[in-house]
């Protein structure tokens, strides 16, 4: 086990480091199995077999208030002024574990068997090409918000029923919602969280209501329709499941389109292959996935005592599992620091694994390959403009804009 207390390998509030981590990451699968991360208060994971197996491990859980009180871990309540960002995320499923987790990803799941994608495919695919569209008759655009941001928003709106003139802030509370999920996020980033918890529950509060009085057929009066028939799902589980569903159903698609992109602008022969064979994207869109992951870093409570390589990590600790680090691990990826848009063999871990495996993760290959395939087809001469900014954050990672021209 090695220590990091200070330490050039790991340095999430450094631009460079979050600019490009994985030089870092190698360094640190070089040094160990695990690592103290003191700035933080985490074991860092950085290789692949040890994250895959951890995700599946229930001697680790989201959460431990199932099974202990935070003086139980040393830890301190969060204070007051925070309860509504904390009332709204430790009732969603991916907070939770069984039997509460077990309950509502029963209900939810149905909302996405194969047979149900698949039933949206028409649907995805004619707004992905109507989206690839507009940009190429605008002559390009910024590829964030014309094309990445609307298609998975819209489609999992529709699924909730959510009607389109109200679908204007649902990306800016899904991200101020998401910049809790940073490493020490700052007081700032706090009130913006609690302030779009607060709007957001409010919101769903009224549709939901709505929803009773007149059901329709989305999810959210499927949900209402299978508590009336016993399966009990509180009001704010309900509220809990449909604002993961928003922030989970979007923000890693909008994230793996443009890392996806702005990778393939930086390999010309891979984006030149996929150009003249759109065979290819199945397998580019889970490479892409893959090689620059939107969800870097995935948290853990240690609920029982676990070892690592000779390393006992305490009941108490928390685990951040590094997926970016996994899925550039050498030992399962041949020429893992390459893209290879036809590679086979891909196990990456980008939609996790274990009971908390991504319930919309056949949704989001979905999208992901409706809107390269459309803008393949639409826009084959696709071009950058300029080289994007990357955003600050570390866990969740993505660009500002991608500017292109057509």
């Amino acid at each position: 086990m090695a220590a990091l207390e200070s330490s050039r390998a790991f340095d999430p509030w450094d631009p460079a480091f979050v600019a490009d981590p994985y030089p870092a990451y190698e360094e640190l699968r070089a040094r160990g199995r695990v690592h103290y991360y003191e700035p933080t208060n985490q074991w860092l994971v950085p290789h692949h077999a040890d994250v895959s197996a951890l995700l599946r491990d229930r001697r680790l859980g989201r959460t431990y208030q199932h099974r202990f009180t935070h003086e139980d871990f040393g830890r301190t309540a969060p204070p007051p002024e925070h309860e509504p960002f904390h009332v709204l995320n430790d009732h969603g499923m991916l907070d939770l574990e069984p039997p509460d987790h077990t309950r509502i990803r029963r209900l939810v799941s149905k909302a996405f068997t194969p047979r149900t994608v698949e039933r949206l495919k028409p649907y995805v695919e004619g707004l992905a090409g109507e989206l690839a569209g507009r940009l190429v008759e605008a002559g390009g655009g910024d590829l964030l918000s014309d094309v990445a941001e609307p298609l998975p928003v819209s489609v999992i709106a529709e699924m909730l029923g959510v009607p389109e003139s109200e679908r204007a802030p649902l990306r800016p509370w899904s991200a101020d919602i998401c910049g809790m999920y940073e490493l020490n996020p700052s007081e700032d980033a706090a009130r913006k969280a609690v302030r779009a918890s607060v709007e957001f529950t409010e919101y769903l509060r009224g549709l939901i209501e709505a929803r009773r009085k007149e059901p329709g057929d989305d999810l959210i009066s499927g949900l209402i329709a299978a508590h009336d028939e016993g399966d009990r799902l509180t009001e704010q589980e309900m509220i809990s499941t449909c604002v993961l569903l928003l922030n989970a159903g979007h923000e890693a698609t909008v994230n793996a389109t443009v890392n996806g992109w702005w990778a393939l602008f930086r390999h010309p022969g891979q984006l030149a292959r996929l150009r003249a064979d759109h065979s290819l994207i199945p397998t580019a869109v889970e490479e892409l996935m893959r090689y620059d992951t939107p969800l870097q870093l995935f948290e853990r409570w240690v609920l029982d005592d676990i070892e690592i390589d000779g390393t006992t990590v305490p009941r108490g600790a928390e685990i951040a599992m590094l997926f970016g680090s996994a899925n550039r691990d050498a030992e399962v990826f041949e020429d893992s620091e390459a893209l290879d848009l036809s590679r086979a063999e891909n196990p990456h871990i980008s939609f996790s694994a274990g009971i908390h495996y991504c319930i919309g993760a056949p949704l989001a290959r979905l999208e992901l390959a409706a809107s390269m395939k459309a803008l393949l087809t639409k826009a084959p001469g696709l071009s950058l403009v300029e080289e994007p900014v990357r955003k600050p954050n570390f866990v969740i990672r993505g660009l500002e804009g991608l500017s292109v021209e057509v």
